[in-house]
């Protein structure tokens, strides 16, 4: 069972993420990247799968040189492979970035790599379009399924997997044959933490490069801007004695009284 897991390099989170003066991109100078959390979901579940199912894992991003930091997180953790597909600096749209995955699959198909399943993150934690796995699942001819939180994986004459979404009212379930593409969620499982022996392996390994075709999406950054800040939604009461009646209305009010 083989499985390749696609993820992007994002800001790290933790801080206010600077714009440049024009406010037409993030100011990346002094940012640390990272994956999001639902890549790193489906980096732990690709591992799981492999070690269940005697499979493989590549982990393929598509970026600039530098993300070749992710692809030996990644490695770090039980991944096998590291595909990087350079596109020098600069972020890419979805649709540019379904076509240089879908460009890197036929090119790993051509030497012999065939996956099973394709993982992707639900959404990417920077821009989240929603559209990078639905995309290259249409390209390639593949079944998908996306916010998915269970993954289990049958075998037979013609290998399934079956797929959980969780709904405000209850759980969905699907039921797809392989090879398929599924998006997961932060929550379906516990990310690992990576070894010594495995940063040890993740740093002497050799990464594969695939050079980006020229291809330009159809979306375009007009500009970017800070959400407006919450305001505080606490009220305040009045102080002393003449505090209790409004404390007694609120806890009538939550029921507690």
């Amino acid at each position: 069972m083989d499985v390749l897991v696609c993820v992007k390099r994002v800001p790290g989170p933790g801080s206010t993420i600077p714009l440049t003066e024009a406010a037409d991109m993030v100011d990346t100078r002094n940012l640390g990247f990272t994956v999001g959390p639902h890549e790193e979901c489906a980096i732990e579940e690709a591992v799981q799968i492999a070690a269940e199912h005697s499979g493989t894992v590549t982990v393929l991003t598509v970026g600039p040189p530098a993300a070749e930091e992710q692809l030996r997180a990644a490695l770090s953790v039980g991944a096998d492979h590291g595909v990087l597909v350079e596109t020098g600096t600069g972020d890419r749209d979805p649709q540019a970035t379904a076509a240089h995955i879908v460009h890197a699959i036929g090119t790993l198909a051509a030497e012999g790599h065939q996956y099973d399943l394709l993982l992707f993150g639900n959404e990417s934690a920077d821009a989240g379009h929603h559209q990078v796995a639905v995309r290259v699942a249409h390209a390639l001819e593949l079944p998908f399924v996306g916010g998915i939180k269970g993954v289990e994986l049958g075998s037979g004459e013609q290998p399934v997997a079956r797929l959980r979404r969780e709904m405000p009212d209850g759980v969905d379930v699907y039921e797809v044959a392989l090879p398929a593409a599924v998006a997961v969620k932060e929550g379906l499982n516990l990310p690992r933490y990576p070894s010594m022996r495995g940063r040890l392996r993740a740093s002497r390994a050799s990464l594969r490069t695939i050079e980006a075709e020229g291809v330009t999406g159809g979306l375009h950054t007009v500009g970017l801007r800070y959400p407006p800040e919450k305001e505080s939604g606490s009220v305040r009461l009045g102080d002393g004695p003449e505090a209790a009646g409004a404390v007694v209305d609120v806890f009538e009010e939550l029921g507690v009284m």
